[in-house]
């Protein structure tokens, strides 16, 4: 009570001076009684250590209480939740609703890792409670068995009596308090001023990246945004710097790729947050760049003129390509359209032959629009912030985890840290993750940083969608590519390969079994760089010879994975239906949704043909928190979804050398290869093992590793220096709970 009281002081303390506070609701569940809660399933109270709180027990079981704030604004809710026995997977869930629960934001939710019966708090929950008829908190148990249990405590809800006098929020029109912002908007600021944004001139000059940050004394925004951004003369404004430039793409002069493409999105706002209505790579007349648009944020400065400031992060992905350059755009506008210029900056990349730098300051077109479902677009994007994995600063880990050396996740081996766009380590249900590096400072929107997938798609959609088959429909692995590949079935070379050889590299057909040499060769032109299905597909069944039997030599070819993503497809739809694709169907409907992973995860790469097919070995890409979901579920959870086995459990165990009957191909010494994975024999590089350590990794072009460790916990670093070092940081991490097998 004594914290209950604090807080309520404080909270009076600072209300707006004509405004009474009152205290709405105040339980502590000390008295035993928890009438007035309207429950399903099992909820008691519950004792512990002489402290009473609200339990909930098992998967179904749920506590809501309903109250009105009418005639109260500026209402704030705290509250506690702890959790006790979940796996991962499973939550405990705290949330608010301010409409009668039609839809909820989340207050605090709580995963395995996190529970150890200790309290959590979320001091002020991010949502519009003033005036509200039936103002709703809920806890939830999220588990998956009986023996699953979430505790709520200390619900402290205070509002200040309205006596005519307004809202404190400064008479704006945007009454959305999602993640609201508490600063008074004082900022002190020298980059992208006002002035700069109404009337600078372009093309501007690089700053640095801070400048396009929410500042630390910003104000909730006071203008809400709905409508279409147009952006103007792309293809003539901003400027331009090269870093490096493998294969010549621009001289001195004036090149199509020094220009941004045309811009002309729909964004929706909700409180700070603004959101993009098209995510993944959007198709585009420009000859060399297509957008990827993520969620920004927005706020306000007492500098900016009642005007409210957005920032944007979006990314340029080379057309037919997976490279990645990150930026971030912000202007100023009102809701009544007016808007400033929009500057931009791209100082980063995760791309080892293409590297610049463009910034620029256009004049722009806001324009307010009525968009379809937008309450429910709305309830969408919070819930996929809710469901983001918990994050720490990877430098937390010393805190949590004392005597780790924390610079060996941020660049193992000497890795050069100027070329890591994004570095992370998960472990106990907790995400630590890297800051985001560029050449003008941090990254400042590290969760929308957008990052490729490279050739790791081929163990997360290529390897995984195998075995989400296999699990579906039994043997589809060992049936025959002419069968299912008409391209391939004219030379005679298919009838007895199978899709598993294809995934393991070892189809028998290949032109060099040299390390890489075939892969290499300037003939894969005619496969990366195709536009159609026809051409990829035919480049894929027919360049190279039989030159050995299938299954005995690794050769690796992106263009074999390429035939699996048309084999499986193939063998999709003569289950599923014509329209079936095994992308949409078989990866993100049954896999990555499920799992919370972003619409930008949702997307990959496919022909730009009516075929669409999927490119299945690359083209993929991800936001840090999708790499962390995806990682964990195949490599943590064990391809299990609230206790549902979706993958077939031999195959990835074969695939995360778990299967002494099936350790797939041998690329080099003390490596192997099979079903898409990578794994490195590390024996005698983790003190206290013996015998063989086989640790399975995955590896993309330039610079990209994912690693399972055996001890439940994921590696991640993308880069492109074109390095693969990790063994430093995995010696870590196996300081930290053992990686022995």
């Amino acid at each position: 009570m004594m914290r209950h009281l604090s807080l309520a002081a404080v909270l009076s303390a600072c209300a707006t001076p004509g405004l009474q506070a009152s205290t709405l609701l105040d339980e502590d569940f000390q008295d035993g009684n928890i009438s007035g809660w309207s429950t399903t399933g099992t909820v008691y109270t519950n004792a512990y250590y002489g402290n009473y709180s609200i339990g909930l027990r098992g998967g179904t079981a749920s506590a809501t209480y309903s109250l009105s704030t009418s005639g109260y604004v500026n209402v704030n809710i705290s509250l506690d939740i702890s959790a006790h026995s979940l796996e991962y997977g499973e939550r405990c869930i705290a949330e608010v609703s301010n409409n009668g629960g039609i839809s909820w934001v989340n207050a605090i939710t709580l995963f395995n890792g996190q529970d150890n019966s200790a309290l959590y708090s979320a001091n002020s929950v991010a949502i519009d409670a003033d005036n509200k008829p039936q103002l709703m908190i809920r806890y939830r148990n999220g588990g998956s068995d009986y023996y699953d249990y979430c505790y709520g405590d200390n619900i402290l809800v205070t509002g200040d009596v309205d006596t005519g006098s307004g809202s404190s929020s400064g008479g704006g029109s945007n009454d959305d308090y999602y993640d609201e912002l508490t600063g008074n908007g004082n900022v002190s600021r020298s980059l992208l001023t006002y002035t700069t944004l109404m009337n600078g001139s372009d093309p501007g000059s690089r700053v640095n990246l801070s400048a396009y940050a929410v500042p630390q004394n910003a104000a909730h925004p006071q203008n809400a945004f709905a409508g279409r951004l147009t952006l103007n003369n792309e293809a003539t404004s901003g400027s331009f710097s090269e870093i490096k430039d493998t294969y010549n793409y621009t001289g001195s002069g004036d090149n199509t790729r020094k220009h941004l493409p045309e811009f002309s999105f729909q964004f929706i706002q909700t409180g700070s947050h603004i959101f993009p209505l098209e995510r993944g790579s959007i198709a585009s007349t420009h000859p060399n760049w297509e957008y990827v648009l993520t969620p920004g944020r927005v706020w306000r400065e007492s500098g900016d003129n009642g005007y409210s400031r957005a920032a944007i992060p979006f990314a340029l992905q080379q057309r037919n390509a997976n490279c990645m350059h990150n930026g971030v755009m912000t202007f100023l506008f009102k809701e009544d359209g007016s808007t400033s210029k929009v500057a931009y900056q791209i100082s980063s990349e995760t791309c080892l032959y293409f590297k610049a730098d463009w910034w620029g300051l256009p004049s722009a077109t806001y324009t307010p629009e009525t968009i379809a479902n937008q309450n429910l677009l709305i309830q969408k994007y919070q819930e996929e912030i809710a469901n983001r994995m918990p994050t720490k600063s990877l430098s937390a880990l010393s805190a949590d985890y004392p005597g780790t050396d924390v610079s060996a996740f941020e660049a193992p081996n000497s890795t050069d840290a100027n070329h890591v766009s994004i570095a992370g380590f998960i472990y106990g249900g907790i995400h630590y993750r890297g800051d985001c590096v560029t050449r003008s400072g941090n990254y400042p929107y590290c969760d929308s940083i957008v990052v490729p997938s490279y050739s790791s798609a081929k163990s997360f959609f290529g390897g995984v969608a195998m075995m989400r088959l296999e699990n579906l429909y039994p043997g589809v692995r060992n049936t025959s590519v002419a069968s299912h590949v008409p391209a391939c079935n004219s030379n005679g070379n298919w009838s007895d390969v199978t899709l598993n050889n294809l995934l393991d590299m070892a189809t028998g057909n290949y032109g060099d079994a040299t390390y890489m040499a075939d892969e290499g060769a300037s003939h894969t032109d005619n496969l990366f760089l195709s536009d159609s299905h026809s051409s990829k597909i035919s480049y894929s069944c027919g360049q190279y010879s039989r030159k050995a039997t299938p299954g005995s030599q690794w050769v690796y070819h992106t263009s074999d994975t390429y035939i699996a993503g048309t084999h499986m497809n193939d063998y999709l739809q003569g289950q599923q239906g014509s329209s079936a694709d095994i992308f949409a169907d078989t990866i993100v409907a049954d896999l990555w949704e499920p799992i919370g992973v972003s619409p930008t995860g949702q997307y990959t790469r496919r022909t730009y043909d009516s075929v669409e097919q999927p490119f299945t070995g690359w083209g993929l890409m991800w936001l840090p928190d999708d790499v962390a979901k995806i990682a964990s579920f195949v490599g943590v959870d064990d391809g299990e979804i609230n206790g549902q086995v979706m993958l077939d459990s031999n195959q990835l165990d074969a695939a995360l050398q778990r299967n002494s009957a099936d350790v797939g191909t041998v690329p080099l010494t003390d490596y192997r290869y099979n079903n898409g994975f990578w794994a490195h024999n590390v024996a005698g590089n983790l003190s206290g093992c013996s015998g063989a350590q086989w640790i399975p990794f995955l590896s993309g072009y330039g610079g990209i590793t994912v690693v399972l460790l055996p001890n439940d916990s994921v590696y991640y670093y993308f880069s492109d220096n074109d390095t693969y070092y990790w063994l430093e940081a995995i010696q870590e991490a196996h300081q930290i709970q053992s990686a022995c097998q």
